[in-house]
C-alpha cells in the first residue's frame, strides 16, 4: 500500500500525485479504496496519533471523515466504471469534481479535501476551518434572532389588547429564549399581574409581592437597565415567579425591562433549567433587544386601551339618550352621524323630565353648524349648559338669552340652531309650548292625516349679540304627534337621480301616513325613508323626535310617577 518515494503516478482522467506534499504543513495522508492508509505525514499524526501506514481509517480517523472517504471512492468507482460502460468525463482541470466535508475534532472544525489518485487511491489533506464555521454559525444565528424579532414585532403588534400582548410575550419568550418566562406587569393598586409560560402552556393570576427580593426586579419595573444574570441566586428566588409545573431547579435567570413610551411598560424574567446551557452575554443582549420589541407593543396596546376607555367614557355622555314613556307623554328619538365611522356629530336632542309629575318635561333638539367631532364638542357643551338651566325651563326666551350668551363669549365660532318644547299631560289633554331659534319649525301629527307646521321662528343662538324668537302653544289629542327634526333630513341628497332633496313635501307626506302610530315607529318611519333617499352618498347628520300623546282616557299615579292607563 505504499507508493514509491517522489515516483509519479497518472491513470486516465487521474493527476499526477508524488509524494512530495506529504511534507505540507496541513494533516495530509493518502487512503487505498479499501479505507487503510498508504501515506501519512508528520502534522497529519499529531492531529491523529493512531495514524499510521497500514492503519485502517476508520479506526484512526474521525467517523465523519471515515464516512467521507467511503462516499468519494464509491463516487470514483461509479465514474470510472459505470453500468452502461461509458466512464464519466473529468472536468476542466482534468481531475472529476469533488466536494470537500466537514467536520469537528479535537474542539476544532476541520475541512477535508480529497484527490483521486493511481491505483483507486485517495490523498486527503486537512485545513483548520473553525474560524471560519464559528463565523458561519454566528451569522446563522443572528439571521434567526433577526427573523425572530421580525416575528415577534409582526405577533405582538397584531393586537392592541394589553393582555394578548402580554401572553404573546411570555409565549415568544419560552420557545425562543429560554424554558420559560414571566411577564410582570407595573402594579396596580398593590398587586402585579403576572403571565407565565412554559412547555406550551400559559397562565395569568395577580399576587402582592417584594420585588426586591428578585435581584434586579424593583428596578426593572421602574424602567432602569438589567442586572447581570450572574449577580442573580436561581435557588433565592421566590415562588410566584417559577411557573406551575416546573420540574427540576433554576440554573439561570435573567430579569430585563420592558420599555414603554416614556412609562415602563413591565418586566420579563427569564428562567433556565439546572443542567441547560446558563445565559452568556450575548444571550442577555439580545433578550433586551427582544424586550424592547414586546414593551413597545404592551406599552402601545396599553395606551390604546386607556384611550379608549376615555373615548367610550366621553361618548357615552355626547350620545343621545335612549328615549321612553316619561310623565304620561311617549317619546322618541333617532340619531344617524353624516360619517359611518362616527357615532356623534353636530345633531343632538335631550328630554329632561319635570321635577314633579305636574312640572313640564323640556325637550331639546339642536343642530351645530358643522359636523364630526369638533361640532360634537360644541354640542355636549350646548346640552350641559341647557341641562344647568332646567329650573328655568318654563322660561324659553330666557334661557335662549342666556345660552346665546354663553355662545357668544365663548372662543368658538360656530353657531347653532335649536328647538325647545315644554311639554306637560293634564288629563286627557297633552300641551306643548314650542319655540324655535333658527330651526325648522315642528310639525304636528293630527289622527285626521293632516300635518301642520307648528308658528314659531326665531334668530339662531351664537352668532349675534341678542337672540330672539317667537313661541307657539300647541294642544295634542290621543294618538296625535309632534315632530322635531334636523335638516339633515329635509335636505338629504339623493332619490332616483341622486341629487334631489328629500325635502318638506316628502316630509310632511311620510307623516301623514303615520297618523296614530306610537312615537317609536313615526321615528323608525322618518328614519328609513330618509335612509333610503341617500342610500350610500355623503349626508349631514340627522336627527329626529317624536312627542305622542298616548291613547289613554286618564292618568294613573304609581309610584310617586304619573302614568297614562292605555286603551284600546
Amino acid at each position: 500500500m505504499t507508493a514509491p518515494e517522489e515516483s509519479p503516478v497518472q491513470q486516465q482522467g487521474m493527476p499526477t500525485v508524488t509524494v512530495s506534499w506529504l511534507r505540507a504543513p496541513y494533516p495530509s495522508f493518502v487512503v487505498d479504496a479499501d479505507g487503510g492508509v498508504v501515506e501519512v505525514n508528520e502534522a497529519a499524526t499529531r492531529l491523529f496519533p493512531g495514524m499510521i501506514t497500514g492503519a485502517w481509517l476508520a479506526d484512526v480517523a474521525p467517523s465523519w471523515l471515515a464516512d467521507a472517504h467511503s462516499r468519494f471512492t464509491a463516487a470514483a468507482r461509479r465514474r470510472t466504471d459505470p453500468p452502461g460502460g461509458h466512464p464519466a468525463e473529468p472536468g476542466p482541470a482534468g481531475v472529476f469534481p469533488v466536494q470537500a466535508a466537514r467536520g469537528p475534532h479535537g474542539g476544532r472544525m476541520f475541512a477535508a479535501h480529497p484527490t483521486p489518485s493511481a491505483g483507486g487511491d485517495v490523498a486527503w489533506w486537512l485545513a483548520d476551518d473553525t474560524d471560519r464555521h464559528a463565523a458561519e454559525e454566528a451569522l446563522r444565528g443572528e439571521r434567526e434572532r433577526a427573523l425572530l424579532l421580525t416575528e415577534a414585532s409582526s405577533q405582538l403588534l397584531a393586537s392592541l389588547n394589553v393582555d394578548r400582548c402580554m401572553e404573546v410575550t411570555a409565549q415568544l419568550a419560552a420557545e425562543h429564549l429560554a424554558d420559560a418566562a414571566v411577564v410582570v406587569a407595573p402594579r396596580i393598586g398593590r398587586r402585579h399581574a403576572v403571565i407565565a409560560a412554559s412547555g406550551g402552556r400559559t397562565s395569568r393570576h395577580t399576587t402582592t409581592m417584594d420585588p426586591t427580593l428578585v435581584p434586579g426586579l424593583a428596578e426593572a419595573l421602574q424602567g432602569f437597565p438589567p442586572v447581570p444574570s450572574r449577580w442573580i441566586d436561581p435557588l433565592a428566588l421566590p415562588g410566584w415567579v417559577v411557573p406551575d409545573g416546573w420540574d427540576g431547579p433554576v440554573g439561570s435567570v435573567v430579569v430585563t425591562p420592558l420599555p414603554g413610551h416614556g412609562v415602563p411598560a413591565g418586566a420579563l424574567i427569564l428562567l433556565r433549567r439546572d443542567g441547560h446551557a446558563a445565559f452568556t452575554a450575548s444571550d442577555e443582549l439580545f433578550g433586551r433587544l427582544f424586550a424592547a420589541r414586546a414593551g413597545a407593543a404592551v406599552s402601545a396596546a396599553r395606551m390604546y386601551s386607556e384611550q379608549a376607555t376615555i373615548t367610550r367614557t366621553l361618548m357615552a355622555e355626547l350620545l343621545p339618550p335612549r328615549l321612553h314613556h316619561v310623565n304620561g307623554v311617549d317619546f322618541a328619538g333617532g340619531y344617524r352621524a353624516a360619517r359611518d365611522s362616527e357615532r356623534v356629530g353636530g345633531d343632538f336632542y335631550d328630554v329632561h323630565p319635570g321635577a314633579t309629575p305636574d312640572s313640564p318635561s323640556l325637550v331639546v333638539l339642536g343642530d351645530v353648524c358643522g359636523k364630526g367631532l369638533e361640532a360634537a364638542v360644541l354640542t355636549g357643551r350646548i346640552r350641559t349648559t341647557l341641562q344647568a338651566m332646567i329650573p328655568l325651563a318654563g322660561d324659553h326666551q330666557q334661557m335662549l338669552r342666556l345660552l346665546n350668551g354663553s355662545l357668544v363669549t365663548s372662543r368658538h365660532t360656530r353657531f347653532a340652531t335649536l328647538v325647545l318644547a315644554s311639554v306637560r299631560r293634564e288629563g286627557g289633554r297633552t300641551g306643548l309650548r314650542l319655540t324655535s331659534a333658527g330651526h325648522p319649525p315642528p310639525l304636528i301629527v293630527r289622527n285626521t292625516g293632516e300635518v301642520e307646521e307648528a308658528d314659531t321662528a326665531g334668530t339662531l343662538v351664537g352668532a349675534l349679540p341678542e337672540v330672539t324668537a317667537r313661541s307657539a302653544a300647541v294642544d295634542l289629542a290621543p294618538g296625535e304627534t309632534c315632530v322635531l327634526y334636523t335638516d339633515g333630513i329635509t335636505e338629504a341628497r339623493g332619490g332616483p337621480l341622486g341629487g334631489d332633496m328629500f325635502g318638506e313635501t316628502r316630509l310632511k307626506a311620510a307623516l301623514g301616513e303615520c297618523a296614530g302610530l306610537p312615537a317609536e315607529a313615526v321615528v323608525e318611519r322618518v328614519q328609513m325613508l330618509a335612509s333610503q333617499w341617500v342610500g350610500d352618498r355623503a349626508h349631514d347628520d340627522m336627527a329626529v323626535v317624536a312627542i305622542t300623546a298616548p291613547h289613554s282616557t286618564h292618568l294613573t299615579a304609581v309610584d310617586g310617577r304619573t302614568r297614562g292607563r292605555f286603551t284600546a
